[in-house]
């Protein structure tokens, strides 16, 4: 690993995207901040310490968060590592960095062992996030440096970081729409925990390679035919699956690769939602589509904001292709995730802070449950299962989208909905087909609860349930209402 520093100009590259002077000169006086009190401070690498602090502020910049984030990824150490102060700090770079270094300060000021200390981290992260998601960004960044120089860790503590890296950080990632994120923490990570399925797949994606050479044939062809039709198309181009993701999935398809679909998947990028479905249709038109393989999720988009076309064409030599077509706006949004810097400089103008809100309203769920279990084991069972495990989409009536937990059912969205329905259901109905309680919910069922006012809720909905926010509200009910809570009946 080489010695010396991490430059400024190295940083400034990566933030090509700032363009206002005074913004670009405080992530300067950062830099040279966090320089001046890491100075003789090094890692077990023997690389400077700085240098992690740079690179942190690199990735930070990589996911085009705004110039405090930046700054506050660069000084992320110094009040809890160095003799630099809160008054010092917030003399040089006001409050907000402040806070946001203090945020990332206390995620990491954790005193416990083993699983003690896994969920009071989770703890922290959620406090955090409610508070400024930056903050969790901020660690997020600096937790994928750490997962980079990982080599230099014992083996033992080694595994653990990888794993709950896995678990946890890139799970967060995920939820917060940062897909670039979560595909590197997920695969920095992969090689650690799994070593042998991680050589697996690389020699797996190898072979597959070698016929990348018909991606490039349809890219080309593709690219013409788009502009014979005169479609508006910013870019075409192309990503390859990464490896993490590829074993997962090659999993739930008992490792038949030609099963999967989705190794490869090119990427058209237009000016606007109206050009998207007009490339559709040429690619429809150049290429036979692959039956049942169609999405829309620019009409539906998925509950972490991610937008995008997708379609699966037969090339003509046996082959089927992955195609996504989606506007630049959408992209930067499946690339960068609600946290991006578009999210905290461009309220007001093309983003609603209540669009903001509705796809973090999940974080304030997470925060109300978790203040009642008491338990480490239960909790980190229940943030698996509610909030990290896979996800059901379904539909009210209207057509809005509700984000479950798999396994959820009706009892579990009536209260996702809202509690007062919850309390008062009485008939659940999916796609227009009456259901009982404690069906499963699938994707794109379309649900509908109807409530009375002398429906209650009963004991056995605990069981029927899946999420501990609709536990939840049925003991509080059962509790004020006189009711008991029979403790075999909880799950």
């Amino acid at each position: 690993m080489p010695t010396r520093l991490v430059t400024i100009k190295d940083l400034l590259n990566a933030c090509t995207y700032i363009d206002n002077i005074d913004e670009l000169n405080l992530i300067h006086k950062a830099y040279d901040t966090s320089k001046k009190y890491h100075e003789g401070h090094y890692r077990k690498s023997g690389e400077p310490y700085f240098n992690h602090c740079v690179h942190t502020a690199i990735n930070i910049a990589r996911q085009k968060m705004d110039h405090e984030t930046i700054c506050a990824g660069l000084l992320h150490d110094t009040l809890e590592d160095t003799s630099y102060t809160h008054e010092e700090m917030e003399k040089d770079f006001g409050p907000t960095i402040t806070n946001l270094v203090e945020g990332v300060t206390k995620l990491g000021k954790v005193r416990y062992s083993g699983a003690e200390r896994h969920v009071e981290s989770l703890r922290k992260f959620l406090i955090a996030m409610s508070d400024d998601m930056r903050v969790v960004v901020v660690k997020l960044c600096d937790r994928l440096h750490n997962i980079n120089t990982l080599q230099y860790v014992d083996e033992a503590k080694r595994k653990r970081i990888a794993l709950e890296t896995l678990e946890i950080h890139a799970r967060l990632a995920d939820r917060l729409g940062m897909g670039r994120l979560k595909a590197e923490l997920e695969d920095g990570s992969f090689p650690y925990v799994y070593p042998n399925e991680y050589a697996k797949m690389k020699d797996l994606i190898k072979d597959v390679k070698e016929n990348e050479y018909t991606l490039i044939e349809v890219v080309q062809k593709l690219s013409e035919e788009l502009k014979i039709f005169e479609v508006n198309i910013e870019r075409v181009d192309h990503r390859v699956k990464h490896l993490y993701s590829l074993w997962q999935k090659l999993k739930k398809y008992d490792y038949d690769i030609n099963k999967i679909h989705d190794i490869f998947a090119l990427r058209i990028i237009v000016p606007s939602m109206s050009d998207c479905y007009q490339a559709l249709g040429v690619v429809h038109g150049l290429y036979k589509p692959k039956p049942g393989r169609f999405k829309d999720y620019i009409a539906v988009p998925k509950p972490n904001g991610y937008q995008s076309l997708h379609t699966s064409i037969f090339t003509g030599n046996g082959d089927t292709l992955e195609i996504q077509i989606r506007t630049k706006d959408m992209h930067e949004e499946a690339e960068y995730g609600i946290a991006s810097h578009l999210f905290y400089k461009e309220i007001g103008k093309n983003i609603s802070k209540e669009k903001i809100n509705s796809k973090t309203n999940w974080t304030k769920d997470l925060l109300d449950w978790q203040k009642d279990i008491s338990k480490h084991d239960v909790f980190l069972k229940q943030l698996k299962e509610d909030f990290f495990n896979h996800r059901v989409f379904v539909f009210t009536p209207k057509g809005d989208v509700i984000d479950l937990p798999d396994g959820s059912t009706p009892i579990d969205f009536a209260y996702q909905i809202h509690s007062d329905i919850g309390d008062h259901a009485l008939r659940a109905y999916a796609n227009d087909k009456l259901v009982p309680f404690n069906y499963n919910l699938k994707n794109k069922d379309i649900v509908r609860i109807e409530t009375s006012e002398n429906a209650k809720p009963n004991r056995k909905w605990i069981n029927d349930c899946k999420t501990q926010f609709a536990k939840r509200h049925i003991r509080s009910w059962l509790k004020e209402n006189g009711g008991l809570v029979d403790k075999f009946l909880i799950k």
